[in-house]
C-alpha cells in the first residue's frame, strides 16, 4: 500500500502508530523523505486525519493508515473532509474485536462502520478491499484515482492477515510510467467550489493548493462555503454529496467472480477472507458441488445488482454478528436462501468452506462447526 500511495502521487502522510497498521507509517516515515514528502507523527488519530485533509486542500495528495479504536477517533474528521469534498485516502487494518480485541488477530467488524462513517448522515462513501499484496499496490492508486475523481474521502478496508503478510510484489520500473493510470491533483479556479445547483456537475473541479483561498466549514454552507441556516442549502448540498457518487457506481463497482455460470449455491466474501474461501470453492466444485465464488472488492457504494440471480448465498465474513451477509440478504430475491458462516479471529479453512458449500447445496444445515453460525435473525 505504501508504494502504491507514493506511485499515486501521495506526499504526505500523518497518523498514529497502532497494531497492525503501524508498518505502514514506519515504512512512509522512511520512503516519503526520499521523494520529497512529508511524514508528521500525529498526537492521535484525530489530528492525523485533520493534518492529511489540511495537507490536501493545501494543494498534496494525503494519506493516513489506522486499526479499529484509532478508526472511530477519526469520525469527526471523517464527516468534515467528506462534507468539504477533500480528496484523502484513509486505511483501515481491521483486527478482532470488539473494542481493542487482539491486536494480532484478524477481523471483518468495521464494514458499517466505513459506510456510516460519520454522525449526522447525509453522506455516501467509497470503500475497497484488497486481497493480497499485489492487488494493495494498484487499489491503494485506484482509491487516490476516486479520491480525486469525486473529490471525496476513499477508504481502503485491510486487515491483519494482509498487513502482516510477506508476498512477492511486482512494482513498476519507473512510477512516471504510470503517467496515464494516475489521476493527477487538478488546479481549477473555476466557481463555485460548493455547487448547490442540481443543475451544475455533480462533481467540481479541485480549486485547493497554488494560493487559492477557500473557505472550509463543518456546518451547512453556501457555494463560497461560508455557513447557513437554510434548509434549500441543506437540501441542496445533501442531494449532491450523495448522488455524486450513486451516480457513478458502475464506475466504482470492482469484483472478482469465479464460475458464477452454473452455480447453484454462491459463497461471497472480501479481504483476506475470500482467499481460503475461494479455495473453498474450487474444492466444493471438485466434489461436484455446482458452486461459485463472488468476491467484493468495493464495498461501498453495494452492488446490489450483483445478488439478482436465483441462487443459494454462503456469505463467509471475519465476524459473529453479521455485517456483509446482512447487505447480501436485502439485495437478493429470496433471503431464506442466504447462509452466513461467520468465524471471529481466524481465517475459515478451506474443509470448513466446502463442507458448508455441500451443506448449502443439498439444502441442509451446514454442518455445525466450531465458531460458526448458521442464521442471522
Amino acid at each position: 500500500m505504501t508504494e502504491g500511495a507514493i506511485a499515486a502521487g501521495c506526499r504526505v502522510f500523518a497518523g498514529y502508530p497502532i497494531t497492525p497498521a503501524t508498518d505502514i507509517a514506519e515504512y512512509m516515515s522512511k520512503r516519503l523523505p526520499q521523494v520529497g514528502g512529508y511524514y508528521m507523527q500525529a498526537e492521535d488519530e484525530l489530528a492525523g486525519m485533520h493534518m492529511c485533509a489540511g495537507a490536501s486542500l493545501g494543494g498534496l495528495k494525503a494519506m493516513t493508515a489506522t486499526s479499529g479504536p484509532g478508526f472511530t477517533l477519526m469520525h469527526d474528521a471523517y464527516g468534515w473532509a467528506i462534507t468539504n469534498e477533500i480528496p484523502l485516502v484513509v486505511v483501515d487494518a481491521m483486527r478482532v474485536g470488539p473494542i481493542s480485541g487482539i491486536t494480532g488477530a484478524p477481523g471483518q467488524g468495521e464494514f458499517y462502520v466505513a459506510r456510516y462513517c460519520s454522525h449526522g448522515g447525509n453522506i455516501e462513501t467509497i470503500v475497497l478491499s484488497p486481497n493480497s499484496v499485489q492487488e494493495s499496490f494498484w487499489l491503494t492508486i485506484d482509491a487516490f484515482n476516486l479520491a480525486e475523481r469525486f473529490r471525496t474521502v476513499v477508504t481502503i478496508l485491510t486487515d491483519q492477515v494482509i498487513s502482516d503478510m510477506f508476498e512477492d510484489l511486482f512494482l513498476p520500473r519507473d512510477y512516471a510510467e504510470l503517467g496515464g493510470i494516475v489521476v493527477p491533483r487538478r488546479h481549477n479556479l473555476t466557481m463555485p467550489f460548493y455547487p448547490l445547483n442540481s443543475d451544475a456537475m455533480d462533481v467540481p473541479p479541485n480549486i485547493v493548493g497554488k494560493g487559492t483561498g477557500v473557505c472550509v466549514s463543518a456546518y451547512t454552507h453556501t457555494e463560497e462555503g461560508y455557513d447557513i441556516e437554510a434548509m434549500e442549502a441543506q437540501w441542496a448540498q445533501t442531494y449532491r454529496l450523495v448522488n455524486k457518487i450513486r451516480h457513478h457506481r458502475e464506475e466504482i463497482l470492482r469484483y472478482e467472480a469465479v464460475g458464477l455460470e452454473d452455480a447453484e449455491v454462491i459463497a461471497v466474501a472480501y479481504g483476506a477472507a475470500s482467499r481460503t474461501v475461494k479455495t473453498g470453492v474450487l474444492e466444493a466444485r471438485r466434489r461436484g458441488v455446482k458452486a461459485g465464488f463472488l468476491r467484493l472488492i468495493s464495498l461501498w457504494p453495494f452492488a446490489d445488482e450483483l445478488f439478482g440471480r436465483d441462487a443459494r448465498y454462503l456469505v463467509c465474513e471475519l465476524n459473529y454478528d453479521g455485517q456483509l451477509v446482512r447487505e447480501v440478504m436485502r439485495a437478493a430475491p429470496d433471503k431464506r436462501k442466504v447462509h452466513f458462516m461467520g468465524k471471529s479471529g481466524e481465517l475459515h479453512t478451506v474443509a470448513e468452506v466446502a463442507a458448508a458449500l455441500e451443506g448449502v447445496a443439498r439444502r441442509d444445515r451446514i454442518p455445525e462447526l466450531p465458531y460458526i453460525w448458521t442464521e442471522v435473525r
